[in-house]
């Protein structure tokens, strides 16, 4: 007999239970915190963040924190979370108010008791479709980041009433990948607020060392989506960093990096081992594992970055600065090289013991930092200081206003019931691992 179905199902019995037992710790813990975090005073609140997801993908959020707070200076916010484990995440680090909704019931008490005008969604899960049932506000996806993964052209993006994009490349990628699509109407180009708010402060002293930051993202869950670097350039890039005396590594792997594949966790585990015995070595070099919250100071303090095709690519870009992107080892993995990646600077996987050339190189190709200012503006507009914050906060007035005029046109309608099509959501246990 095959004991590998038995090891299998021993492995998610094990998980579900572990899940079952943190979700009703949580719970609890929520019921004890939630009197020092009372909602948001009646009518108060303008514009929410729906997620509903787990601590897990928490980071999709984080990333939102700075502008969130400096929207909320104009417009009330609040964030609505519907796990017992990210709420008490947000109590503890979110800079606007956080609602707890686990079910229906709740959910609907908080939103009929508020003034929502606008909506936000920073990723796609299932359960956004929970909120869409409420139609006197608009729906907007904001999503986490800007990339050519197949994510961005998700045909899901046509259900909400608008998208705030980064900037032209979007736009030319959701008009080619989309069918009846109004992108004109429906999307909005804002850049990349995050970038106005250049977060944490560097770990080590500045010296004479070239940094470089290595963000691969993680392993994807299909082969057209296995974007992560980690085993196939990862060790060997790594060591030629950590062996170097002129460098210095930031080393910051997608909080997700080894949840599908366990030979791209152990990779992960080795990379980190790998830069604490560097350290102890030579406390000098300051190699730095970065799994902060903060993000931002990891792309102005490169010098020189390496990433897998992911969102941490288009963020570097925006710096101006030298890029180095990993080609994908799978032959499956679909790459969009209509945009950046037609031109990026690619490393190979059997380039990556030399990088360190490959380094001492890209950062005197004054040709190579021509074409990282083109793609800059081309993905995110105008990049100087404060300009996609001013976008953000002119789209969200925009749509403030929208709404004012519909809900003129249709005030006779206020009292009509939304209360069909959904049965209350009580079971908080099957929530994906990670709460």
């Amino acid at each position: 007999m095959d004991a590998m179905p038995l090891k299998r199902d021993l492995a998610a019995a094990r998980s579900l239970i572990t899940n079952l037992v943190r979700s009703r710790r949580n719970r609890r813990a929520v019921v004890r915190r939630a009197p020092r975090h009372p909602q948001p005073a009646a009518g108060s609140i303008q514009i929410a963040v729906f997620f509903a997801d787990t601590t897990e993908n928490i980071y999709q959020i984080q990333q939102w924190y700075k502008p969130l707070a400096r929207l909320a200076t104009r417009w009330p916010v609040a964030i609505i979370a519907r796990s017992p484990g990210t709420v008490l995440k947000l109590w503890d680090e979110a800079p606007v108010p956080s609602v707890y909704a686990r079910t229906i019931a709740g959910l609907e008490a908080f939103i009929s008791g508020q003034d929502l005008r606008i909506v936000f969604y920073v990723n796609q899960n299932t359960r956004n479709f929970q909120m869409f049932r409420y139609g006197r506000m608009w729906h907007v996806f904001v999503n986490h980041g800007e990339s050519d993964k197949l994510y961005m052209t998700s045909n899901q993006i046509k259900a909400y009433d608008y998208s705030f994009v980064a900037g032209q490349a979007a736009l030319d990628r959701l008009s080619r990948k989309l069918w009846d699509f109004d992108v004109v109407k429906k999307a909005i180009a804002i850049g990349r607020p995050q970038t106005d708010y250049i977060a944490g402060s560097v770990p080590y002293p500045v010296d004479a060392r070239t940094v470089v930051l290595y963000a691969p993202t993680w392993e994807g869950d299909r082969p057209a989506a296995a974007y992560g670097s980690i085993v196939s350039h990862g060790r060997a890039l790594t060591d030629a960093l950590l062996a170097s005396d002129r460098h210095r590594l930031i080393y910051r792997p997608h909080p997700r990096s080894g949840i599908v594949d366990p030979a791209y966790r152990a990779a992960n585990a080795d990379i980190i081992g790998a830069i604490a015995r560097a350290n102890a070595v030579d406390p000098s070099a300051r190699h730095t594992y970065d799994d902060g919250a903060e993000l931002g100071w990891q792309f102005a303090a490169a010098d020189v970055a390496i990433s897998d095709i992911s969102a941490m690519i288009y963020d570097r870009l925006a710096t101006g600065k030298p890029l180095i992107v990993t080609r994908p080892s799978s032959p499956e993995a679909e790459i969009e090289t209509r945009g950046y990646l037609g031109s990026c600077e690619w490393l190979d996987a059997a380039a990556s013991i030399d990088i360190i050339a490959t380094l001492d190189r890209v950062q005197h190709d004054a040709q190579a930092l021509e074409r990282l200012r083109f793609w800059a503006e081309h993905h995110f507009g105008d990049t100087s200081p404060g300009a996609a914050t001013a976008r953000f906060h002119a789209a969200v007035e925009t749509l403030m206003a929208q709404w004012e005029r519909h809900a003129a046109l249709h005030k006779q309608e206020e009292g009509r019931s939304e209360s069909d099509g959904f049965e209350d959501d009580e079971d908080e246990d099957a929530l994906p691992a990670g709460d």
